[in-house]
């Protein structure tokens, strides 16, 4: 459990010197890009959307409940 626990201790060290060191480093793709990518994706995902949802005919099930009523049971003949 000691060596665990060491080791724990260690790759903790390294990850707070990482995230010290990485802060004055220069910025990613993500930092620069990430808003016009996610405004991208998202203006695509609506337009396809828009598209499928006016364009296709697609037909929607709506629910008919409450708005049907059961038929009435037939009585079973009786046979003589």
């Amino acid at each position: 459990m000691y060596r665990f626990a060491k080791a724990a201790v260690n790759i903790t060290g390294q990850a707070a010197r990482q995230v010290r060191h990485g802060s004055s480093a220069q910025p990613d793709f993500h930092t620069k890009h990430g808003n016009t990518v996610l405004i991208g994706g998202t203006v695509f995902c609506v337009a396809v959307w828009s598209y499928v949802l006016t364009q296709t005919g697609l037909t929607w099930n709506p629910s008919p409940v409450g708005r049907m009523m059961p038929k009435e049971w037939r009585e079973k003949e009786e046979e003589e």
